[in-house]
Parts: structure tokens; C-alpha cells; sequence
């Protein structure tokens, strides 16, 4: 039967084949162990890669001085080895940045599981790899069974040997092709034997230790079965890819539960392996009691936990409650979890007995989930982790103030017992025994409820003064009493610890909310790095430095402490985070000695630059919480600068569009009001040239006049054409000094008549107007822009007045007709340049005027510390005042 036409590729793995566009291949030959040949069956397969015309060049490939090893490496090109200086001693590495400028089509780089020498980019070689695949680049390689990270307990189970260089299996499962190189144990003897692995005192120590047969047979079991995994996996990627039906997993989920403890890493390998036979997802979980706080060597044991089960392909949650069991159990039941593997208890003695252990709890909680249970010792000896509560260490002081509280609560008793009988006196002292829980803690508060039962017995019950209780129901009440302090004393120490914990994460959403509103205050980039240098450092305390792009490179712009420049390294780590999106430096898979953590501030598809945080060499680097807490912030940060950027962006386009409207207009009145007199000379001149001696002398004089009076208007443009430059570049100079307003009207006014205005102009200024500093030129330029307006836009009918109105601050210089008026519509646009909005503005008399006259008269003003204005003086619409403020000075002697 045909297959049904609706089936489709799984959504999963046509991304996992997209993701693969444009990386290199990843080809590893794996082995049980060292000497089975794999770098000799990878150098094989690259000549006759080479001879099939590919470019195949060796990065780097460890020969052990074995013969046949080195005569075919003999064949191929080499990359020189990079030298870095090491303890006082050169150590050769694999050199990734010549790697990466030389392409070649493959590259052999051997020893995956390398650990790379301190100084290098990245501490691991499958790292160096990972960034040659991510160019790009071809790469084969070789690598050990013993050397998968969610193998290491086992192997050193099977070998006693704690294999140190792991390589994730993440990275081993993204491989596009492992071949396994088998070799039967016997064999491989025989060859250590003849000194083809190791040289004869090498050989005969690893032959006691690590190359016993049973080692090697459980090793090569180990690699056939974890390449036939291998093998399944990669064949059932490809059928979900090509929508081949078959029999996929049964929907089995795997949940780990981790903690700081030293048996939550077997845990995770253990869960890991789970996953991989049953090719079902899995996930690490970690649960935190409220109040319940980790010291520093707890905590880093977690978050190294999270990042091993993280490398190895888990998905991790950290999740909160009190009731641990409830909640593992209810996150599982919600992710719909078949199977929760868990540790050995550490519990006392009494939860064993109880049944109260996390297992124990669980097995008896569920009932549709398989629990197991891992039994393995520790990967490390040492003192067991532990949750510390902050109220389980309590000051020693705190045990004083509880037996103040205790005594002062002894005294109140006395004192009352002599006014008044009081039947029972023990509430007084709960109050001592809460006082003292509600403000030290726990501990100090059963130590008030001891101290307060053991006071109470001996001054307040009949025997007084001794520690005999006579009556039973004396007893009685004594014993309840003490129940009820310890049980009171419990639970206000867990709500003030509650209490604690809450003002301290209310104290972090107020500084991350402030942090938000003084970053949404800032406008421009160096106001907001600055700001996130500062805000980051106060929530951290540590040092902080924040670099953005700048002309294709990074540029230091705001630190806190303030910091002049980074050393090259630093600047080398921050460059790698920047151009590959991801965090380098302290703690990391790039360049781990820097003492800065670098993360790229991402937007989108965007990265704007770098935060970086420094390193303190007595406390280490940031634990997961702090590092959630960068992120977040870096998040804002990131966001505030694209904010700017778009801001910045929107004003350089807003003014490019403004300047090509200007040069637009500029262009099309400049083009017509020049053209226009220049016509008229030119003509003017070749009458006077063709026909200048049969002209009359007076049509002489009329055309020399024309050609003066049209020189004299294109030199008024290109006086208010550098004027307008000039105001708008603000290199407007003034030459202040007293001036009289009454002359300068005179002069303008007469300039008006003799350029042959015919509208009837009156000056009617006072005779005591008082005198202003100004500049004497630029304010008889303002005031004959505003006159020459007036006359350009009447008719020969209007009559306009020049008079002044004086205040006790300012003087009012007023341009007044009886014209048309000005529409409503160009009103607010007056004094921009080319008023209306970019429309050419009309004269009376027909011709077209640039419209800089009122911006130039404007923009001398406002550099005066005045004002200029208009209005309509006259009901109806009609007429025009334009009002040119002066602010009043004291005029000396």
C-alpha cells in the first residue's frame, strides 16, 4: 500500500538540517583505547582524500614516534605549531587562527579530548574544532571511549582511572560521521608488547594498570555499543527528515534530581545513559527550600552540576518550594515524566527510620512513575554539601540578647507577682521567647524556650527555688509550655527568615525596576553605558566595564570603577564574545584566564557590544544567580542602547530629510531669483554693448541703473544666504555695544525709499527711547529683513509704522501695516526657513522670494537673548505686527 500522502518530515529534524547549512563536516574515528589505530586509519582515508584532488592539510597530529604514523604524515601538508610560554617553559599547540586563515578544504586535528595549554583561546581542542565547523572548514579527528563525559564513572568503575579530558556528548552526537576503529584486545597487547604504542617502561606500567585484558574488553564493549547508538540515532534523524515511518520511541521522559551534593554528577551520567538506550528526552532538576541558602562551595558545586548536565544535552530547571517530594512530583506529573532517577539519601538516622528520606517520599508518593535509585559513591571524597540556614549559624551574641530577653522576662514577673497574683506567668515568657525568634533567629529562640521553662520551674513553681515539681499538673504545664515555645520559636524563625528572603528579592525587583527607569531616562549611548557600568557594579560589586561598536571594532566607553583601557587580552575576549555572540573570558569555554566575563548585549540579530565583569581573585566568578542576574541586566542594557541607536537614527534621518527639503528649496528659489536679475543685467549690458552710442543718454542711465539695482539685490541673497549659514552653524559673532534704535530705524527706512518703496513708511519712536546692546550691523540686517517683508507683501496703498514700546526688562522695536495680513495656515511656519512649510514663497509684485529674511531676523535675535514675533494688529485678518524684542540693560554713565 502506498504511504499516505499527509506524512511529513519531523519539524525537529529539518531544523537540525537547516542548522547544518553552511558548517563543516565532523568526522571522528573513535577507539576502545589508545594504540587501535585510529590516527593511522584517519591519515589513510585523508591520502586518498588528496588524491581525489581535495585540499587536505594536518593541523596537528600526534605520532607517538610511531614509524608507519610519521611516514604518512610525511605525505601532507603542516601546519605549524603555535608556541605559548608556559611555567617558564614553550608549549607547542594547535594553531586555530592559521587554521582559520588558511581554509583548507579538510583539516586533521587529532586528539579531541585535548586539553589545551592555559594562554590558549579556548581550554579545550573540541572547542578550537567547534569554531573551525562553525567557518566552515571540513575537520577529522580521533577520540577515545574512555573520554565521553557520561561514560567517565564507568570507565572508572571498569578501570580504576579517573580519565580527566572529556569531551561532551553533545558535541559527540552533533558528529555528521564517527567510524569506529576496532581492534581485538589480544592484538592490541601484542602490539604494546613490540613498543608500537608506548616505549618498553611506558608500555609495562600501562600493562599493570590501564591495559589489562578484562579493561580493554569492557572498553571495546563500550565503544561498539555506544557507536551502534550512534549509528541508530543518526538513521532515525534521517528517516524523521525524509517522512519514513517507523517505530519511533514509546514516549518515555527522564527527570534527574540534582542537589549541591557530590553524587548528583553520577546522577546525571546516569540519567544520561538512561536517555540514550531508551533514545527518550530527559531533564536535571534542583529544588530550593525557602529560607534555605548555599554557601559558596555549595553553590559552585550546583552550578557545576547544572553545566555538566547541560553539556550533556539535558534541559535544566531550578525550582522552589518547601515540600521537596510535592514538588519534584508535581513538575514531573506537569512534564509528563515516566521515569525520576534520584541519589542515596544523606539523611539522619531518624528520617531513615521515619521513612522521611527524599526516595523514600517519593517511592511513596507515586504511583505511575519509575523511580530509581542511584547507589554509587561519590566522585569525590569530602565533606558532604549541605543546605546551611542562615538561622542554623546564628552569632554568639544573639544567645546574650535571648537570655536578656529571658531575665528581663523574669524581672517583669517579679514585679507583678507583688501588686497582683497571676495564676499562670508563663505567657509572659513566650513573649520573651518570641521577641527573641522573631529577631535572632531560630537556634537563639529554643535556646529562650530551655532557658525559660528551666526559669519559670525555678521561681514561679511550688517548691520556689528548686528544680522539684510538686504537683503533676505543674508538670504537665511546664512540659507543654516548653512543646509550645520550641514549636513558636520554629516557626517564627522560619518567617523571619521568610520575611528576610522576601525584603531581599523585593530589594532586587526595586533595583532591577530602577534600573529600568534611570536606563528609559537616558538618551544618548555614553549617558547609557555609564549608567548600566554603575548599576551593574552596585548589583554586583564588582568591577565593570561596558564596550560598544565603533567603527567595526569595540571602544571602551564606561567602566565602574573608572578604567582608562583593557590590557590586549581582555580586549581580545571581549572582540571574540562581540563577533560570536557568546560569553568569554573568566568561566568560560574562551580564553578562561582573562580575569573579565564578557556577554555580547544582543538585540534580535543584533549584538551592540560587550558588558564586562571582573573577576576577584578571593571569591571567584559569578555563581548562577548572579550570572541570571547579568543576563537580565545586559538584557535592558541592550534594549536601552538599540533604543538610543533607533532614536539616533531617526534624528540623523529626520535631518538629512530636512537638509535635502532645504537644498531643494534652496535650489528652486536660487535657480529663478538668480536667473531672474542676472537675465536683467545681461540684457541690460548687451543693449549698452550693441547700442550704446545710438542710445539716449538718459535710456543709458535708466539701463546702468537697472543693472546696479539688480547687482545690489543679488548681493542682499547672498548676504542672507551667508547669514542663514552662519546662524545655523552657530559661528554668528557679535560685536555688542550701545546702540540707539532711533538712527538704525532712520537708516533702514531710508535704505527702503531709495531702493524705491512706495508704501508710506512712518518712524514714530520716542524721544527718550532708551539705548540697547547689539551688535549695530546685524540689527539693522534683522530690522530691514522685517521692513523689506512688509514691503514685499503689500501693496503701494499700505501704510507702515515703525514705532517701539518700552517695558521695565525689555525694549520693543514694532514693524506695523495695514496690509493683507498673513493666512492663518503659514501664521506658525513664519520664521522658518523657507516659510509654509517649503513652499516658495509669492511677492506682491509677482516674483518668487527665497524666504530666509524673517529666519535670518529670528536667528539674530534669539543670539541677542531677545525674541522676535508677529501677530495680526487689526480685526478682520488684515495687517501684520512683527515685534522685536530687546532685553534692557543698565546703561553705564
Amino acid at each position: 500500500m502506498a504511504r499516505d500522502e499527509t506524512q511529513r518530515a519531523s519539524p525537529d529534524a529539518l531544523l537540525a538540517l537547516a542548522k547544518k547549512e553552511g558548517r563543516g563536516r565532523l568526522k571522528i574515528f573513535l577507539g576502545a583505547a589508545p594504540g587501535v589505530g585510529k590516527t593511522y586509519a584517519m591519515l589513510t582515508a585523508a591520502h586518498s582524500e588528496r588524491a581525489g584532488g581535495r585540499d587536505v592539510v594536518a593541523g596537528l597530529i600526534e605520532t607517538h614516534g610511531r614509524r608507519e604514523t610519521e611516514q604518512l604524515v610525511a605525505g601532507l601538508d603542516m601546519l605549524a605549531r603555535n608556541p605559548i610560554v608556559y611555567r617558564n617553559q614553550v608549549m607547542r599547540e594547535f594553531d586555530l587562527d592559521a587554521a582559520l586563515a588558511r581554509r583548507p578544504g579538510l583539516l586533521l586535528v587529532d586528539e579531541y579530548a585535548h586539553t589545551n595549554v592555559p594562554g590558549s583561546r579556548h581550554p579545550k581542542r573540541w572547542q578550537d574544532i567547534d569554531e573551525l565547523l562553525e567557518a566552515g572548514i571540513d575537520v577529522w579527528t580521533t577520540l577515545n571511549i574512555q573520554h565521553l563525559e557520561s561514560l567517565n564513572d564507568v570507565v572508572q568503575k571498569i578501570s580504576k582511572v579517573r580519565v580527566r579530558e572529556t569531551v561532551p556528548d553533545t558535541v559527540f552526537d552533533k558528529a555528521d560521521e564517527v567510524v569506529l576503529v576496532d581492534f581485538p584486545p589480544d592484538e592490541l597487547l601484542k602490539r604494546l608488547a613490540e613498543g608500537k604504542v608506548y616505549v618498553q617502561d611506558t608500555a609495562a606500567r600501562a600493562v599493570e594498570h590501564f591495559f589489562k585484558p578484562q579493561n580493554l574488553t569492557a572498553l571495546r564493549e563500550l565503544a561498539l555499543r555506544r557507536a551502534a547508538e550512534r549509528v541508530d540515532a543518526s538513521l532515525v534523524e534521517r528517516m524523521q527528515a525524509q517522512a519514513i515511518e517507523g517505530p519511533w520511541a514509546a514516549g518515555e521522559r527522564i527527570l534527574a534530581c540534582i542537589g549541591p551534593d557530590p553524587v548528583s554528577p553520577v546522577v546525571i551520567r546516569t540519567a544520561k545513559r538512561m536517555a540514550d538506550l531508551m533514545d527518550a528526552p530527559w531533564l536535571a532538576v534542583t529544588v530550593e527550600r525557602p529560607g534555605a541558602v548555599l554557601d559558596n562551595a555549595a553553590r559552585q558545586r550546583l552550578d557545576a552540576t547544572i553545566a555538566l548536565a547541560q553539556s550533556l544535552g539535558a534541559e535544566t530547571q531550578t525550582l522552589s518550594g518547601a515540600d521537596v517530594p510535592a514538588e519534584l512530583l508535581r513538575f514531573a506529573k506537569f512534564e509528563n515524566v515516566t521515569q525520576i532517577v534520584v541519589g542515596r539519601s544523606r539523611a539522619g538516622f531518624l528520617s531513615e527510620l521515619l521513612r522521611r528520606s527524599l526516595p523514600h517520599e517519593l517511592v511513596r508518593r507515586t504511583q505511575d512513575i519509575a523511580i530509581h535509585l542511584v547507589t554509587r559513591e561519590a566522585e569525590t571524597t569530602g565533606e558532604p554539601a549541605t543546605r546551611r540556614r542562615t538561622w542554623l549559624a546564628p552569632e554568639p551574641l544573639h544567645f546574650v540578647y535571648a537570655t536578656a530577653a529571658v531575665f528581663a522576662a523574669l524581672g517583669v514577673g517579679e514585679v507583678l507577682t507583688q501588686f497582683t497574683p497571676i495564676p499562670n506567668l508563663s505567657m509572659i515568657f513566650m513573649l520573651a521567647v518570641l521577641f527573641t525568634a522573631m529577631n535572632f533567629g531560630m537556634w537563639p529562640a529554643v535556646y529562650a524556650s530551655l532557658l525559660s521553662s528551666a526559669v519559670y520551674n525555678f521561681f514561679f513553681i511550688q517548691p520556689l527555688y528548686t528544680f522539684t515539681v510538686a504537683e503533676p499538673y505543674e508538670l504537665l504545664a511546664l512540659i507543654i509550655f516548653l512543646v509550645v515555645a520550641v514549636v513558636s520559636s520554629a516557626m517564627a524563625g522560619r518567617v523571619r527568615e521568610q520575611a528576610r528572603i522576601s525584603a531581599s528579592r523585593m530589594r532586587a525587583m526595586r533595583r532591577l525596576y530602577e534600573f529600568t527607569r534611570r536606563m528609559s531616562g537616558l538618551a544618548t549611548l555614553d549617558a547609557l553605558a555609564e549608567g548600566a557600568a554603575s548599576e551593574i557594579h552596585a548589583s554586583l560589586g564588582r568591577p565593570v566595564v561596558v564596550l560598544l561598536a565603533q567603527a567595526d571594532d569595540l571602544a571602551l566607553t564606561a567602566a565602574w570603577p573608572p578604567e582608562d583601557a583593557l590590557d590586549a587580552a581582555a580586549m581580545t575576549a571581549a572582540r571574540w564574545a562581540f563577533s560570536h555572540g557568546e560569553p568569554a573570558g573568566a568561566d568560560t569555554g574562551t580564553l578562561p584566564i582573562i580575569p573579565w566575563y564578557f556577554v555580547p548585549l544582543r538585540i534580535g540579530d543584533k549584538t551592540l557590544g560587550v558588558i564586562g565583569v571582573g573577576r576577584h581573585a578571593d571569591t571567584g566568578g559569578l555563581d548562577s544567580e548572579a550570572r541570571a542576574l547579568l543576563d537580565t541586566l545586559s538584557e535592558q542594557t541592550a534594549a536601552a542602547l538599540d533604543r538610543a541607536s533607533l532614536a539616533r537614527e531617526m534624528v540623523s534621518a529626520k535631518t538629512a530629510t530636512e537638509t535635502e527639503r532645504v537644498r531643494n528649496t534652496l535650489l528652486a528659489s536660487i535657480s529663478h531669483d538668480f536667473r531672474t536679475p542676472l537675465s536683467s543685467i545681461l540684457g541690460s549690458a548687451t543693449s549698452l554693448i550693441d547700442y550704446g552710442d545710438k542710445l539716449a543718454p538718459d535710456t543709458q542711465k535708466d539701463l546702468l541703473g537697472g543693472i546696479k539695482q539688480e547687482a545690489e539685490g543679488l548681493d542682499e541673497m547672498v548676504r542672507n544666504l551667508l547669514a542663514i549659514t552662519r546662524i545655523d552653524a552657530g559661528a554668528l559673532e557679535l560685536r555688542r555695544d550701545w546702540l540707539d534704535l532711533r538712527e538704525t530705524a532712520d537708516r533702514v527706512v531710508g535704505a527702503a525709499r531709495r531702493r524705491g518703496a512706495t508704501q508710506a513708511i512712518a518712524v514714530e519712536l520716542p524721544a527718550d527711547l532708551p539705548l540697547v546692546r547689539a551688535d549695530a550691523t546685524l540689527i539693522e540686517q534683522a530690522l530691514g529683513n522685517v521692513l523689506a517683508n512688509a514691503l514685499i507683501h503689500t501693496s503701494a496703498e499700505t501704510r507702515i509704522v515703525v514705532d517701539a514700546v518700552v517695558a521695565p526688562d525689555r525694549v520693543a522695536l514694532r514693524v506695523t501695516d495695514d496690509g493683507p495680513g498673513i493666512a492663518p495656515d503659514v501664521l506658525p511656519h513664519i520664521f522658518d526657513k523657507f516659510a509654509k512649510g517649503g513652499e516658495i514663497l509669492t511677492r506682491a509684485d509677482g516674483h518668487q522670494s527665497t524666504g530666509l529674511g524673517l529666519a535670518i531676523a529670528k536667528g539674530i535675535m534669539e543670539a541677542h537673548g531677545g525674541a522676535v514675533d508677529v501677530a495680526t494688529p487689526v480685526a478682520g485678518g488684515r495687517g501684520a505686527r512683527f515685534t522685536l524684542e530687546f532685553p534692557r540693560e543698565q546703561a553705564s554713565p
